[in-house]
């Protein structure tokens, strides 16, 4: 007996939600509550198919109606608990604006996760912040992990962040995880060690 802490044997596996206007775009969505596409629910409907191999033992979800709504279809609704700290990025004045638009205006080549963003209507947040909420919503998951899967629904980039948190990365690494939405990834221990065992699974 060493005394070291048992290796968690669940596995964390991240849904990014289906599609949106907005998504489809290239807009930047964090605080704005807008449905799925129609495409976005038929998206969302592969996704009990694609879970069934998990034993979930806790599903957690953002509020916004295109995360809750991609649980729902994807047969969680009933079990899906929200947690405020799974909501997306708050992008403050960019929010609704496409980083070709941001870039034009700013007049250089401006990237969410290097420069941020500035108060809007929202305060917006650093990515420091994301990666705090990220980090409560990992402590959250953690005493079901040591024998079951965590199943989250969620955004593109808070869940991206969420990755590098897992991982013990600087969060601003996120900007080399790209998530599709409808995007299945999962998330393990190999040993003691935090690793992506599957990422932006589409099918």
């Amino acid at each position: 007996m060493t005394g070291a802490p048992a290796v968690p044997e669940g596995r964390i596996v991240l849904v990014r939600h289906g599609k949106t206007e907005w998504s489809e775009s290239g807009q930047h969505t964090g605080t704005t509550d807008l449905p799925l596409t129609e495409q976005g629910e038929a998206d969302a409907a592969t996704l009990a198919e694609r879970l069934s191999p998990f034993d979930v033992g806790l599903v957690l979800s953002s509020p916004m109606q295109r995360a809750l709504r991609t649980a729902e279809i994807a047969g969680f609704g009933e079990r899906a608990e929200v947690d405020d700290n799974l909501v997306e990025w708050d992008y403050g004045a960019y929010e609704g604006r496409t980083t070709k638009d941001i870039r034009a205006e700013l007049g250089y080549d401006w990237a969410v996760f290097e420069d941020g963003v500035v108060p809007g209507a929202t305060p917006g947040e650093t990515v420091e912040e994301v990666a705090a909420r990220a980090s409560r919503v990992l402590l959250r998951a953690a005493p079901v992990l040591r024998s079951r899967d965590v199943l989250l629904f969620g955004h593109g980039h808070a869940l991206r962040v969420l990755a590098t948190v897992f991982l013990r990365e600087q969060p601003r690494g996120a900007a080399k995880l790209l998530l599709d939405a409808g995007s299945v990834s999962v998330l393990e221990y190999e040993r003691e060690q935090p690793a992506i065992k599957l990422w932006n699974s589409l099918g």
